[in-house]
């Protein structure tokens, strides 16, 4: 009856599903890009280039976290999925995003062996205004399939930030300064992964892999659904 009444849509282009295709349907399933190799060492960004083990961004890198893994190129139909779920309020989309990473990334993770999984956190305005954090969503999806716990309780975002795209590299560093904090000082961290919807420039992931770094984790890793192409 429910299915009836609110039938299951296409994560990638919101059309009625049929049972059998999971949240996604057959022809989104063939449009979606996949990140694969070559993808930068450091953020996951795909290369053109096999030779290369960086992108121009992550080249003597010194962000905090040791590697992202993204499953999805940043593309028209990936940013149109994210953007509905964020603002139009399609919370079932993280199920499909977990299972998307899980399978695409689960030897990765495997390997990894996180201790714990941390989404990140809003500024409490933000959550207050959209009423959920997607990463949360994603994150506790993917908990489940990995029997990993997930903490979203152990940091806080302290600074309502100014959106990254809009600053440059430096603006970025200095606007996310301090911006967690982390709550309980009574959990032992050991390996983090850390999970987000998108990877743009990686600020906001390295400044929270930094705050946990301090805080007692011995290393930090991340996925992302997404990440845009790189060169």
């Amino acid at each position: 009856m429910l299915d009836l009444l609110f039938p299951p849509r296409c994560t990638f282009c919101d059309e009625v599903l049929l049972r059998s295709e999971g949240g996604i349907c057959r022809s989104c399933g063939k449009k979606i890009q996949y990140i694969t190799r070559p993808y930068c060492m450091k953020c996951g960004r795909p290369l053109q280039d096999a030779s290369e083990e960086y992108c121009r961004d992550c080249e003597g890198s010194s962000k905090r976290f040791i590697r992202n893994r993204s499953v999805l190129v940043y593309d028209d139909i990936t940013r149109k999925a994210i953007y509905r779920m964020k603002y139009a309020g399609r919370k079932e989309y993280a199920k499909t995003f977990a299972g998307l990473c899980s399978a695409a990334l689960s030897t990765w993770m495997d390997y990894i062996s996180p201790d714990l999984i941390i989404p990140v956190p809003l500024h409490i305005s933000r959550l207050k205004k959209r009423g959920f954090n997607q990463s949360e969503l994603i994150a506790d999806e993917l908990s489940e399939k990995l029997s990993v716990p997930c903490r979203s309780d152990l940091v806080t975002r302290v600074r309502k930030t100014t959106p990254q795209k809009d600053l440059s590299a430096s603006e970025r560093q200095k606007n996310l300064k301090k911006a967690f904090k982390i709550r309980r000082n009574d959990v032992k961290l050991g390996t983090v992964l850390l999970v987000d919807d998108i990877y743009t420039t990686g600020s906001t992931l390295d400044e929270l892999a930094g705050t946990l770094l301090e805080a007692g984790a011995s290393q930090v890793y991340c996925i992302t659904v997404s990440v845009g192409a790189g060169g």
